[in-house]
């Protein structure tokens, strides 16, 4: 069924996927920096998402059943003991891999400091201090458009009938190799613990902002886990970036991004 639309919007039209009708913009908004924080500031109130897409990648919805379904902390603990099973040969041999001469050898990876699932990084817990989601969302929208981001521009305004940016990727069916479901679940989970807000999807790229990000080096190994077991083949092979760098990186991040072949 359709919805009762904001005022202020460029011309668009309604799409039905599977049960869920959405609105998509016929191109990407010329005044989207003006537009974009009210529709975040609206969003609770008219149960509407605001998403950044690419229209070619909606794919098969799935039912938030699937997601609701998902035992975050069971599925990590799984994943990680395989993952942990197939990657320590190459955690604990430093020698690198042969590589032609002209190209750099990748560094060394020592992996993740754990030996069992760790559990899930502490909730960051808002204060005076901390910007809303909804200012980290048009941070991130605002950061993107400055550094000219490709693919940007031809992403379309979507509105999806929905509680959360994590539901409208599932009620969307983001068509990347994504496993949706547990993507999905982690949003959420980073919703809530961080004030993570989904921004913009580019073909199979992820753009999350964070509000509160973790500040700590301990907290940060933690969430880099959890990066890793999204699957996100950035974050796992592509390149291997070490683990320790990759989570002190994390640490007072405020935007995460992440793509799937």
């Amino acid at each position: 069924m359709s919805f009762t639309l904001p005022d202020g919007l460029p011309p668009g039209r309604f799409l039905s996927r599977g049960s869920t009708d959405i609105w998509v913009s016929d191109e990407f908004p010329e005044d989207i920096e003006r537009l974009w924080p009210r529709l975040l500031s609206e969003q609770k109130a008219r149960g509407l998402v605001p998403l950044l897409f690419w229209p070619n990648a909606m794919g098969r919805p799935i039912d938030l059943d699937h997601v609701d379904r998902v035992r975050l902390e069971d599925v990590l603990a799984t994943d990680f003991a395989e993952y942990r099973r197939r990657r320590l040969p190459f955690w604990t041999d430093p020698t690198p891999d042969p590589v032609p001469e002209e190209v750099e050898p990748w560094p060394h990876d020592p992996g993740p400091p754990f030996e069992q699932w760790p559990g899930l990084t502490p909730e960051m817990p808002a204060t005076s201090a901390a910007p809303t989601p909804e200012v980290g969302a048009s941070s991130l929208l605002a950061g993107l458009m400055d550094t000219g981001q490709f693919g940007l521009d031809e992403c379309c305004l979507v509105l999806v009938p929905a509680h959360r940016g994590s539901d409208a990727l599932a009620l969307i069916g983001w068509s990347a190799e994504a496993p949706l479901p547990l993507l999905c679940a982690l949003l959420r989970s980073w919703e809530d613990r961080f004030g993570a807000q989904v921004v913009a999807v580019f073909g199979s790229e992820l753009h999350v902002s964070v509000a509160r990000p973790p500040v700590e080096a301990e907290h940060a190994n933690l969430l880099a886990l959890e990066h890793v077991l999204s699957t996100a083949d950035n974050i796992v092979d592509d390149p291997p970036t070490p683990f320790p760098e990759y989570a002190t990186d994390l640490v007072g991040r405020t935007s995460w991004s992440f793509w799937w072949d």
